[in-house]
């Protein structure tokens, strides 16, 4: 029989499950289930007309994207007089163990947004609702989406969360110290990267491409593993598979740059963004959402932006999703369930204002808006059909923090050979994964 919590249910089958727990000994009263539980709610058929709602809406936009945010809700709230979004924002850090908690408390958010690879996780914790059944109500289709930032958006055979944008690794790079040295142009190719970094050395640059031994190195590695051919993990959450050939290769082209010192060493997480800022090195790669922060911080900076040129064999890029997601409730409400999709609806049709966030809008008519093509990161959506995301596996992103990051860290620090770091990394991670099998699915 499947838990309460575990299933998507309309109205009815909330009021069935009710009479079901009352006549087992706790009921849906005031004091809700003891559980949280998934209910869709009754169908949204055109505008919200219930009675006046206040929804809670959580994300972890503390950062160049949050003015964003508060201003595509000040719009919503300002469209009409029945539902109010209040928005409570928490660092990425806290915010899924909190939100975790609020849930299960009875306290939790009706709608948030999450990073598309913490859905499986959230799911495995009973946090999220499933929200398959509502996808035609939201007005959202398959077809408008990338493929594969849609499909991982399923978990367990269930959809548990909307894709609102995309936002991946970016090659910046510092447009007086490439012009003033001699070089041309954004490179695309391996060749066209390299000799542009040869030719700067030669002009006298020093360390012109800096490679951080943690945060974002993770990120560097697995866009470039994509490229060589290789995965990092199996779909079925079982094993790690970074140490491959593919890994290898990738890794040892990360360390070939400090050894011939295009990259100084012992680079210290986010070093090479703040040295880029200040305008050392002429290439630097990191996240997009770094645009909002180069635009306020380093106003005088001449930077160009384009898509990490292809070092592997084909082209890929680290990426992730904000998505849309609904939680369970203790006392879930029909009045509230509709506003909420009623919310989410809107976000989905206005996400080309969340351009103004420095993110790629994921549905294709927002990327195709005036105002997501006049933003510096319009560049970056010709990347969107080779971006590649982790495997919708509960706790991956634990995994890899405990595994993966660990183990590039000793390879570029010189602490042991890129076959040796990934190997044992890989060894521990395909140990952790077995075991959460166990404990999610057990």
């Amino acid at each position: 029989m499947a838990r309460l919590s575990d299933v998507a249910m309309s109205r009815r089958q909330v009021l069935g499950l009710g009479a079901l727990a009352a006549g087992a000994g706790f009921g849906l009263s005031a004091c809700g289930s003891p559980v949280p539980l998934a209910s869709s709610g009754p169908p949204l058929d055109g505008e919200y007309t219930g009675p006046p709602v206040q929804l809670e809406y959580w994300n972890g936009f503390t950062g160049g994207d949050g003015p964003a945010m508060r201003e595509i809700v000040a719009r919503f709230n300002d469209s009409q007089d029945l539902i109010r979004v209040r928005m409570n924002v928490v660092q990425w850090a806290q915010y899924y163990q909190r939100v975790v908690a609020a849930v299960h408390a009875g306290k939790g958010p009706d709608i948030g947004a999450m990073h598309v690879e913490q859905l499986a996780t959230q799911a495995a914790r009973q946090t999220i609702a499933p929200i398959t059944d509502i996808v035609d109500e939201l007005g959202v289709s398959e077809e408008e989406y990338p493929t594969e930032v849609w499909e991982r958006g399923m978990y367990a055979g269930e959809r548990y969360g909307v894709p609102f944008d995309v936002h991946s690794l970016a090659s910046y790079a510092n447009l007086d110290v490439l012009e003033t040295n001699g070089v041309r142009g954004l490179p695309e190719a391996r060749q066209d990267f390299e000799a542009s970094l040869a030719t700067l050395v030669g002009a006298g640059v020093p360390n012109p491409f800096w490679v951080p031994n943690r945060w974002p190195a993770h990120l560097i590695f697995l866009s470039l593993l994509w490229q060589f051919g290789g995965e990092p993990y199996s779909e079925d959450g079982s094993s790690a598979t970074f140490d491959s050939e593919a890994g290898v290769e990738a890794l040892q082209w990360l360390v070939t740059q400090i050894q011939t010192g295009v990259s100084p060493e012992n680079v210290a997480p986010d070093s090479q963004y703040t040295a880029f800022k200040n305008g050392e090195g002429a290439y630097t790669w990191d996240g997009i959402w770094q645009i909002n922060d180069l635009l306020t911080t380093a106003p005088d900076l001449r930077w160009g932006l384009s898509p990490i040129p292809t070092i592997g064999e084909q082209p890929a890029v680290w990426a992730n999703s904000h998505q849309l997601v609904m939680f369970k409730s203790r006392t879930p409400d029909d009045n509230r369930l509709l506003a909420t999709k009623t919310f989410m609806r809107y976000l989905v049709e206005n996400s080309e204002v969340w351009s103004q966030a420095g993110m790629v809008p994921a549905r294709a008519a927002a990327r195709e808006s005036e105002e997501f093509l006049a933003s510096p990161q319009a560049p970056i959506a010709e990347a969107v059909p080779s971006m590649r995301f982790l495997p919708s596996v509960a706790a991956i992103g634990e995994v890899q923090a405990q595994t993966l990051e660990v183990g590039l860290a000793n390879a570029i620090l010189g602490r042991q050979s890129p076959q040796e770091a990934l190997a044992g990394a890989a060894t521990q991670a395909s140990q952790l994964m077995q075991s959460n099998l166990r404990k999610f699915e057990g």
